[in-house]
């Protein structure tokens, strides 16, 4: 019998500690601030999880338009080099034209295939968003046009383009060759020698 009560009491002593830790755990004197504090920790974890969240969703977001971005330009200017090589065809041809014996009635017939030819290429390029640039009488811009030299010339505004040398061209409104021009001076001041 004596053995059964100290086996009893063991017993009761360990029930005793368990409902202890449960107090504890579940609120008991010590147990509520430790439980509060644990509740805030993990209110500020589940804040930085959501920060984490919303920024890795806007990476995605800014990679996704940086993609589309990228494909749009590559299918904008993927003829750029092509294009571009294709630029002195038109000049030579373009110069052909210009030196050409116009009077002389046998080259008639070569002259009217070469300027089809030109045009025919021109048009093709402009299909392709190529744009000819031919700034003769208007103000020169540097991001468009690079100037040769420069002319006095009284009857036009300074800066203005006189002539174009070389045509330049636009791919899709992005330059794809500068105008070679000359520019204007304005009206040349004289000297007075007598003064």
């Amino acid at each position: 019998m004596a053995e059964q009560d100290i086996e009893s009491t063991d017993t009761l002593q360990a029930d005793a500690a368990a409902d202890t830790v449960d107090l504890a755990a579940d609120g008991g004197v010590d147990g509520g601030e430790h439980l509060q504090a644990e509740i805030e920790k993990l209110q500020q974890e589940l804040v930085e999880i959501k920060e984490q969240s919303l920024r890795v969703a806007a990476e995605a977001q800014n990679q996704r338009r940086r993609a589309e971005r990228d494909v749009e330009n590559a299918h904008k200017f993927a003829l750029e080099k092509f294009a571009g090589a294709l630029l002195s065809v038109a000049d030579n041809l373009e110069r052909s034209l210009e030196v050409a014996d116009r009077t002389n009635e046998s080259l008639k017939p070569v002259l009217d295939g070469v300027e089809l030819t030109y045009k025919g290429l021109i048009d093709t390029l402009s299909k392709f968003q190529v744009a000819q640039l031919n700034p003769v009488g208007e103000p020169f811009d540097p991001q468009l046009h690079q100037a040769i030299t420069m002319l006095d010339n009284p009857d036009t505004e300074p800066n203005t383009v006189l002539n174009v040398m070389q045509k330049g061209y636009t791919l899709s409104g992005r330059l794809l060759r500068p105008a070679m021009v000359v520019v204007s001076r304005g009206a040349s001041k004289t000297i007075d020698e007598k003064a």
